[in-house]
């Protein structure tokens, strides 16, 4: 048995939850990879993984085992493409989480150019605006808005997102254009509600003027924690939006929004890259990581 190739097929099954998944990702056949792992269970004396007909679940020492594998391969990967006299290409698998509305206007779009720089790099994406354990799921990095409470991570600030409000020309013709971020507060206006993943509720956001600093929650009908969500519904004359620019540009060009309080300055929300600490930087991750950066810096944020 060739232990590396074992602790990898043994990884992928975890990772894809399934033998046939983990062998077309592997390119072996599914035989191979089941004999793998139970070669792998018999040297280790292990139970790792309970299999039935419909799917395959990792016991409490597969889960422990695991954690530790993912790191004996990286770091071996990490060693490969460290050494000075090695033609190193990045290569391998990356798992990134990035929010929807990040993925949808900017880091999709932008792949294309990824994949052509960096073939042998395959990257599995998560998209949602929760918040991931970045150590717990095995995550290389994430793409998150707003100040990072987790200090332990380590991070690189991408941009300085520019927001605005906006309200789509149906709602306007319904209820009106509101002349006063206070309207927001107390009349029939309504806002579109975004459910913050740390906290489950929407939160205030802070303006400014010459002469006075407020803070609006507005009130909704309706909130959801999904930004593309979030916008679709701006769009559809739900309420008001608060948007950074990147969600907001094109349809503001097409007039499918239109600014308000364009005398009121909010707050830049402040958006990173983070991946975990203690760890060494992969090749991968550290190119990734660099066109991330590259790509933001060619965007209008």
């Amino acid at each position: 048995m060739d232990r590396f190739d074992a602790m990898q097929a043994f990884a992928r099954v975890v990772e894809a939850g399934s033998f046939t998944k983990a062998a077309e990702t592997l390119h072996m056949s599914k035989t191979t990879v089941t004999q793998l792992v139970q070669q792998l269970e018999a040297r280790l004396r292990v139970k790792l993984l309970n299999r039935t007909t419909r799917k395959v679940n990792v016991t409490a020492d597969g889960a422990a085992y695991y954690q530790r594998v993912v790191k004996l391969l990286a770091d071996l990967d990490d060693a490969e493409t460290s050494l000075p006299g090695v033609a190193a290409v990045p290569s391998g698998r990356l798992r990134v989480d990035v929010p929807s509305p990040f993925a949808r206007h900017i880091l999709v779009p932008a792949l294309p150019q990824f994949h052509a720089r960096y073939p042998d790099i395959q990257i599995d994406m998560g998209v949602s605006d929760r918040i991931v354990d970045i150590i717990d799921e095995n995550v290389d990095c994430v793409v998150r808005g707003g100040e990072l409470l987790d200090r332990s991570l380590m991070a690189r600030k991408l941009a300085d997102l520019q927001l605005g409000v906006f309200a789509a020309p149906a709602y306007l013709a319904r209820e009106g254009t509101p002349v006063h971020p206070r309207d927001l507060e107390d009349s029939h206006h309504r806002v579109v509600g975004f459910l913050w993943a740390r906290t489950g509720k929407p939160v205030p956001y802070a303006l400014h003027n010459v002469q006075e600093r407020l803070q609006i929650r507005g009130r909704h009908v309706l909130a959801v924690d999904d930004g593309n969500a979030y916008l679709a519904a701006g769009l559809a004359g739900m309420g008001v939006l608060w948007l950074p620019k990147y969600m907001s540009a094109a349809h503001e060009a097409r007039g499918e929004l239109v600014p308000l309080f364009e005398d009121w300055q909010l707050e830049s929300m402040p958006l990173y890259v983070a991946y975990p600490p203690n760890r060494h930087v992969s090749l991968k991750l550290r190119v990734f990581i660099d066109w991330v950066v590259e790509v933001v810096g060619n965007t209008s944020t």
